[in-house]
């Protein structure tokens, strides 16, 4: 395949994008640090990609998506699939405590990424087809205390890709959305693990797999489906008691 992959520099991401690269997938680079952009660029054709390049890309920055994509494009030929990882965190208190933060992850995390994804859409199209595989969260599929903030932007973007599989997976647009639960990358440092909690590479064999057999919905590590079943489930009195 030929993937163009915004985030692919470090944690979720990097380890995706070599999980490419070791099959034989060329992968294009979008991302906001050259000197990173330019060391993963090497990394993946060491090991065993056959073509990769990158282009600037942010996402706070509306007016650059279509110039990275199209870049992407010209350098790989063509293009089969989008993959997007990028995104901001930052925790409930955090976000509490500054409205400009709170402001910056909403945005980013929601309306900048349907931004780019509907870039990604209309060239994936204009193409034939492809797969469009976003990373979301479990942080989006119900309101909850510790997330509130974040969770609420993740909600809007998996509302988002749901939306888009319905409307154009018969056209060849196949919307793969990722809903990791928690996995130990430098987004999370500091924060206790839970139970289940991921390793990168193991989550990206996962997501790999999932982006192949064009799957809609993908939780990692698999755990998380089933804690996720029951956390929708619970009556909203015992949600304003627990702390999760």
């Amino acid at each position: 395949m030929n993937v163009i992959f915004l985030g692919a520099t470090k944690g979720m991401g990097r380890a995706l994008a070599r999980r490419f690269a070791e099959r034989g997938d060329a992968v294009f680079l979008l991302g906001r640090s050259e000197e990173n952009l330019d060391k993963s660029a090497q990394d993946l054709l060491a090991r065993g990609a056959p073509k990769s390049g990158h282009a600037y890309c942010d996402l706070e920055r509306l007016e650059g998506f279509a110039d990275a994509l199209d870049a992407g494009i010209a350098t790989l030929g063509s293009v089969d699939c989008v993959v997007v990882t990028a995104g901001l965190f930052a925790t409930q208190d955090e976000l509490e405590r500054d409205a400009v933060l709170a402001a910056r992850v909403l945005q980013v995390n929601f309306s900048n990424t349907v931004v780019f994804c509907e870039a990604a859409r209309e060239r994936l199209l204009a193409a034939g087809g492809g797969t469009l595989c976003v990373f979301s969260s479990v942080a989006g599929e119900r309101g909850r205390k510790p997330v509130v903030l974040y969770g609420a932007s993740k909600a809007g973007l998996s509302a988002y890709l749901e939306g888009l599989d319905h409307k154009f997976r018969a056209q060849g647009l196949k919307v793969v959305t990722v809903k990791p639960g928690f996995v130990k990358t430098g987004m999370t440092d500091g924060l206790k693990p839970p139970p289940f909690a991921g390793e990168p590479d193991e989550v990206a064999g996962i997501v790999i797999k999932a982006i192949d057999r064009g799957d809609p919905v993908v939780y990692a590590p698999g755990p998380w489906r089933l804690v996720m079943a029951v956390i929708r489930r619970l009556p909203r009195a015992v949600m304003r008691r627990v702390g999760f």
